[in-house]
């Protein structure tokens, strides 16, 4: 009888560490590290390179620094169930300083945002870029997925220009001296 209760108590404690939000709970772990990537990407791009297109078709690299600004007050908005904040958005030949604080500030919106995002309205229907119906797990995984994206893209234009990337270069205590 001992053994039972013993085994009925730490199933209880492993259930209640579980979580209720593991897609909203994975979705806060990774802003942590997509927040610092994206943003030292952004920082690393010398402001004379803002205006560089690998080709002419594709957006510059100061539009690439607004789209993420706007990407993340629509996605980490609709996530969080909370109002996207009025915001203005920035020409892409606005000043290096501008467009940095700019996604260092919608990075900081999805912070809050992503707080109050809970898995069990993820089924709730949300309006998309051009107003079609959606479910909320839509902008869950397409703001992971921009995320990604994002990221790739600003460092591919980092390399086009001689640049590493935040997540290839060496760490400090790997520099051999």
């Amino acid at each position: 009888m001992k053994l039972w209760l013993a085994v009925l108590a730490l199933s209880a404690c492993a259930f209640a560490q579980q979580s209720k939000n593991p897609v909203a709970d994975v979705l806060r772990d990774a802003l942590t590290s997509r927040q610092k990537n994206t943003v030292a990407a952004i920082e690393e791009m010398p402001a004379d390179k803002f205006g560089f297109k690998p080709t002419p078709e594709q957006m510059s690299f100061g539009h690439l620094a607004g789209h993420i600004v706007e990407g993340n007050y629509f996605f980490c908005a609709k996530v969080g169930d909370v109002p996207q904040p009025k915001f203005e958005p920035l020409p892409e030949t606005a000043a290096k300083d501008k467009l940095v604080e700019a996604v260092k500030a919608s990075f900081d919106f999805c912070g809050t945002a992503l707080a109050k995002a809970e898995d069990s309205k993820l089924g709730d229907s949300i309006k998309d870029f051009v107003g079609h119906d959606r479910p909320r797990a839509w902008a869950a995984l397409a703001l992971a997925s921009s995320w990604a994206d994002h990221y790739g893209a600003a460092a591919m234009y980092l390399r086009l220009n001689g640049l590493l990337p935040p997540t290839a270069q060496k760490k400090p205590e790997e520099i051999k001296k």
